[in-house]
C-alpha cells in the first residue's frame, strides 16, 4: 500500500500530471466506446511481449502482420501524403543513360516494409529495396510479381546504416517513410543516402516526430519522451522512437537543399495520436 501511496504522491508532484489525467481519461473512454479494437490493441501487446520471449524470428513476423495494419490505424486521408511524399519523382530524370532511353529512374527504397508506396512511384521506375527484416522480402515479392508498373532490381536484406553494397552514386532518388525512428544511428544512414545518390539526386522522407507545439500539446511531448525513455514504446514497435526530430541531422549531411513541411497526420485511433507529428521533406544532393 505504500509503494501505491508513493507513486500517486510522485504523480501528483508531476507538472504534467493534469495533463496526464487528462490523456488517461481519454484512453479509458477509448477502451469503453471501442472495445472491439482495445481487445485487439491489447493482444497485439500480449503477442509482441510473447514474440520477445520466444525469440527474434516470431518478433519479426509479427512486427510484418502490424504493417501491414498501419494503413488502417493511419486512415484513408493519409494517401494523400504518401502521393506528396513522392510526387517529386514525376519530374525526375535519371543519371543512367540506359534508364533515361526508357525515360524511368532508379529508386532505392529504405525499410520499405510492405510497400505502401510502391503504387505511388513512376511507371517503369527500376527499384532496389533494402530493409533488415528478412520477411518482409516475401511480402514485397508477392506484392510485385506480374506489377509492369515497377521494376525491382534488387531485393538487399540489410539496415540502412549497412547498406555498403549499394555502389556510390548509382540511384537518382532514396525514399524513406517511417524509418527514422527506429535506426540505431541516423546520421549514418543520412551519410548511405548521400554517398549512392547520383549528383542532383533526390532524398524524400517522411516520418511521425516529437511534437514541436509545447505549449498546446505539452502531454503528448511528455508522453512520447516518457514511453521512450522507459523503452516500452521501442519494446512494443521494434526499435520506434516517439522523441526523434531527424531534420537537423540531415540538414547537416551535406545535401544542397532541404526543403520540409510540418503537419499533423490525420490517424483514426487516439491511443496513436503520439506518432501524429509529421515532417515530409525534400533533399537534394
Amino acid at each position: 500500500m505504500s509503494t501505491i501511496n508513493s507513486l500517486k504522491s510522485l504523480i501528483q508532484r508531476n507538472p504534467y500530471s493534469e495533463d496526464i489525467a487528462r490523456y488517461v481519461a481519454v484512453v479509458t473512454d477509448f477502451v469503453k466506446t471501442h472495445p472491439r479494437t482495445s481487445f485487439y490493441g491489447a493482444g497485439a501487446v500480449v503477442i509482441t511481449v510473447l514474440s520477445y520471449a520466444f525469440g527474434k524470428d516470431v518478433k519479426q513476423r509479427i512486427y510484418v502482420w502490424y504493417n501491414k495494419k498501419s494503413n488502417e490505424i493511419l486512415g484513408p486521408k493519409y494517401k494523400e501524403y504518401r502521393e506528396k511524399l513522392v510526387a517529386p519523382l514525376r519530374d525526375l530524370e535519371s543519371h543512367d543513360p540506359e534508364l533515361r532511353k526508357e525515360k524511368s529512374i532508379r529508386i532505392l527504397e529504405i525499410g520499405a516494409g510492405c510497400g505502401s508506396n510502391f503504387k505511388n512511384y513512376p511507371e517503369g521506375s527500376h527499384l532496389v529495396l533494402v530493409d533488415p527484416n528478412p520477411h518482409f522480402a516475401k511480402q514485397v515479392t508477392e506484392k510485385l510479381t506480374g506489377n509492369f508498373k515497377i521494376k525491382p532490381e534488387d531485393i538487399i536484406v540489410s539496415t540502412g546504416e549497412e547498406m555498403d553494397m549499394v555502389p556510390d552514386g548509382s540511384v537518382d532518388a532514396v525514399v524513406v517513410s517511417f524509418v527514422l525512428c527506429s535506426v540505431s544511428d541516423i546520421a549514418k544512414v543520412t551519410q548511405q543516402v548521400h554517398r549512392v545518390l547520383v549528383p542532383g539526386g533526390k532524398f524524400l522522407f517522411m516520418e511521425h516526430i516529437r511534437e514541436w507545439d509545447t505549449k498546446k500539446y505539452r502531454a503528448r511531448r511528455f508522453m512520447q519522451s516518457l514511453l521512450t525513455i522507459t523503452r516500452i514504446w521501442p519494446f512494443l514497435f521494434e526499435g520506434c522512437s516517439l522523441d526523434r526530430d531527424p531534420l537537423p541531422i540531415i540538414k547537416e549531411a551535406g545535401f544542397s537543399q532541404v526543403e520540409e513541411e510540418h503537419f499533423y497526420a490525420p490517424i483514426l485511433y487516439t491511443v496513436m495520436e503520439l506518432c501524429s507529428p509529421h515532417v515530409i521533406g525534400e533533399a537534394t544532393k
